[in-house]
């Protein structure tokens, strides 16, 4: 199975579970991902500028040579590029959300008229920048990872294609769900925290399952994702973004392709490489699978330059894993820690404290 992503080891690791083997073509290549893929390649970008396409052909052409690939799975990178996903499915089975999907899905003003037609709240969004820009934040389309959510007034790119969105009070709580292009199965619920950096105080920090809301509620936002899923077509893993507030809800967005939170539920007596590929043929389960305690994930940012990355004896807990001699600058990540506990809020403080754990490692204390 061909995978292409930003960062590609989650969904390798999930696929190699599921008795696929991952041929994996993502920008970092690190440890992690080269253990668990089949065969692994490097492809030019960068997580500013995303993955280049002329290259990541190249790359999956390379690795798809010669051999039967049941299709290609993607993951993050492909948001504010649907039309690449167009090209790649002219080479390989797309085993996800077309790129008119995800073009429809990621039209922050199509999108908006659709939660409004079906009835789900949804912040205001503009394309003109608003005249109190304290209340509201500007993203850029196709954005993804958080980094991209700034203030509405904040200095922005000419080339950056923005728009801007009222700001609404919660916490960030995401629902990750199948969908079979006709309906959609919950699969299960997580909290969100940022990490913020500089202009970007939404930037990704980690996530924890429960996420501790109850029943009522939780029926509410798995019936406005189902309205929304079945409109837009959706196939596979996808996941709901959410800002809650005692019983108020708001869905911020739909990320039309498995995400983040896939450490987080994927286990290897239910792998969600192999619910995907069955959604996207058209398969949802009849029940989903059942998971008990907390667990989080979280990703550990550098917050120094490190010239050269140490030779390090990774504990078992940590992922994503900088090779040893690369060059890590200021904010780029360094790790991705997972930590479980009899609850959240456990699993979350442990992941914290091994977030510490490793940048005393990486940076020698510096930071």
């Amino acid at each position: 199975m061909l995978i292409a992503a930003l960062s590609g080891r989650a969904l390798a690791a999930s696929a190699s579970r599921a008795g696929y083997a991952p041929l994996v073509a993502d920008l970092f290549g690190d440890v992690d991902t080269r253990d668990a893929a089949f065969l692994s390649r490097v492809t030019s970008g960068d997580l500013r500028s995303g993955i280049k396409e002329p290259a990541l052909l190249a790359s999956l052409a390379d690795l798809a040579g010669g051999r039967r690939c049941e299709g290609l799975v993607y993951g993050a990178g492909f948001e504010d590029r649907p039309e690449s996903l167009t090209r790649l499915a002219e080479h390989w089975p797309l085993l996800g959300n077309t790129g008119e999907v995800v073009s429809r899905t990621k039209d922050p003003f199509a999108f908006a008229e659709l939660c409004r037609y079906l009835g789900v709240a949804h912040p205001m969004v503009s394309v003109a920048a608003p005249s109190d820009p304290q209340n509201w934040v500007q993203k850029r389309i196709g954005g993804s990872g958080g980094a991209h959510v700034r203030a509405a007034n904040a200095k922005r790119l000419p080339s950056e294609r923005i728009y801007f969105q009222r700001r609404v009070a919660g916490r960030a709580v995401s629902l990750l769900f199948l969908a079979n292009g006709m309906d959609a199965s919950p699969l299960g619920f997580s909290a969100q925290w940022s990490e913020p950096a500089g202009e970007s105080p939404s930037r990704y920090g980690g996530a924890v399952r429960p996420a501790g809301i109850g029943p009522r509620l939780k029926r509410r936002l798995c019936a406005d994702t189902r309205k929304l899923s079945r409109h837009l077509g959706l196939r596979g893993l996808n996941s709901a973004d959410f800002l809650i507030e005692g019983d108020t809800a708001w869905l911020i967005e739909i990320n039309p392709r498995p995400g983040a939170t896939l450490d987080l539920f994927d286990m290897p007596s239910a792998p969600l490489f192999a619910l995907h590929v069955d959604a996207c043929r058209g398969a949802l389960p009849e029940r989903a699978p059942r998971w008990r305690g907390g667990v989080a994930a979280a990703t550990v940012y550098a917050t120094c330059q490190i010239p050269v990355m140490p030779e390090l004896n990774w504990p078992a807990w940590c992922s994503d894993r900088q090779s040893p001699g690369t060059r890590v600058e200021a904010g780029a990540p360094i790790c991705t820690v997972r930590a479980k506990a009899h609850s959240a809020s456990r699993a979350r403080a442990l992941a914290e404290a091994r977030i510490r754990t490793v940048r005393a490692m990486a940076q020698g204390g510096r930071g």
